[in-house]
């Protein structure tokens, strides 16, 4: 069995990277028993500008997609993809284009309980925002996630209502920014390759069987 370390540049309010997360986990589940994963989720905010309590999401991506016609058809598209993976996006529930700041804090927060509390809040965030319309960038609603993913609620209520760890963040995306991402998801494997885009399953089972070969006859060579 190899371990492969995935570094995922993300936002939790681009579908882009739902897609990407579910593909990822699709790829994972063919290779299961040769492969299994460690993901870590990095920041990125595709509206950092957006003020604390978010912005009419409808009119605000219609403008910046160049009109309705164009939002509706490109949800089209992503509603399509996210069937053939289970995802049920519903666009229209979507009422806030929160700013994601604090959805990175709780993520970064979860990742001190381990990678796989950490992925799960990944999917929490990502479902409450594009399946079920809710604004995760409502301290409410984090502490709704972070309670249900089993985190200690009172923990991350301080927390939010802190400045806790917002520099942190900020420095990460730039960091991210430096080392050429300027879109998402953005998939580094084991820190060495990386993968831009939300790839199919098919490409995904290729790169993971690929950087597990290398890993092993790395490995032989050192022995």
């Amino acid at each position: 069995m190899e371990t492969i370390t995935i570094d995922i540049v993300s936002d939790v309010v681009c579908p882009w990277c739902y897609l990407g997360k579910a593909r990822l986990e699709k790829a994972l589940s063919e290779v299961a028993g040769d492969i299994e994963a460690e993901i870590n989720w990095r920041p990125y905010q595709l509206n950092p500008d957006y003020p604390a309590e978010g912005v009419d999401q409808q009119t605000t991506l219609a403008a910046k997609l160049g009109g309705k016609e164009n939002m509706d058809r490109a949800h089209q598209t992503l509603t399509h993809l996210g069937e053939e993976v289970g995802i049920h996006f519903n666009f229209d529930a979507i009422k806030i284009g929160p700013n994601t700041m604090d959805a990175h804090r709780l993520l970064l927060w979860a990742h001190t309980e381990g990678h796989e509390m950490q992925n799960t809040v990944a999917g929490l965030l990502f479902k409450a925002n594009f399946e079920e319309g809710r604004n995760v960038g409502d301290h409410a609603v984090l502490l709704e996630i972070a309670e249900q993913a089993g985190l200690d609620r009172a923990v991350i209520a301080k927390l939010l209502a802190s400045d806790a760890d917002r520099d942190m963040i900020e420095k990460e995306i730039e960091q991210s920014r430096r080392m050429g991402v300027s879109g998402v998801p953005f998939f580094v494997f084991e820190q060495k390759y990386a993968v831009s885009g939300a790839q199919t399953p098919e490409l995904l089972v290729g790169a993971l069987r690929d950087i597990a070969r290398m890993k092993a006859e790395a490995r032989a060579k050192a022995n």
